[in-house]
């Protein structure tokens, strides 16, 4: 009987941003500290550790997850999406990203990687929906701590492009 090294490393693949990456991981390794340590997305922030603050959010197949809830061998094969991925290869900022710079919507800036990617999660899912309300948009930061912002201008970042996406949308209807 072969008995497995619950710290033995092994190999995890998986797509970054739309390249493929492969690394070593321990089985406990987290998400968070494998794209941080092992693949350098240091865009990914560790806040609380716990899944509590969304400082290390990151889409898993398009969907907003937390990584420092994730490890990284559950990763294997997935397509990982972290802010740096954000933007486009032709510029520097994303539309999202450009709002938030725009409307002021970040001071320190450590939260504002993990509430970029729910909120890009977020706008994708309910794109043809119309725009939503303030309301929806407190409700969907809602699981995001922000010390330094007090919210209302990333409100508005979220509101900016949730507007300019729709009258986009009917433009091309």
């Amino acid at each position: 009987m072969t008995v497995l090294d619950a710290r033995a490393e092994r190999p995890v693949r998986l797509t970054l941003n739309g390249r493929e990456r492969c690394a070593s991981a321990s089985p406990r390794r987290l998400l968070s500290d494998f794209l941080r340590h092992d693949l350098g997305a240091t865009g990914t922030h560790v806040g609380c550790e716990h899944g509590v603050c969304g400082a290390c959010t990151v889409q898993i197949d398009g969907v907003a997850q937390r990584a420092c809830l994730t490890l990284a061998v559950q990763a294997e094969g997935r397509d990982v999406r972290t802010v740096e991925g954000l933007a486009g290869d032709d510029s520097l900022l994303g539309d999202l990203q450009a709002a938030f710079k725009r409307h002021h919507a970040l001071q320190c800036g450590f939260c504002t990687p993990g509430i970029l990617m729910s909120c890009a999660d977020w706008l994708a899912r309910i794109a043809g929906r119309g725009v939503p309300d303030q309301g929806q948009v407190r409700e969907m930061l809602s699981g995001h701590l922000c010390r330094c912002t007090g919210y209302t201008p990333i409100v508005a970042a979220v509101m900016d492009v949730a507007q300019t996406r729709a009258a986009a949308e009917a433009s091309h209807a």
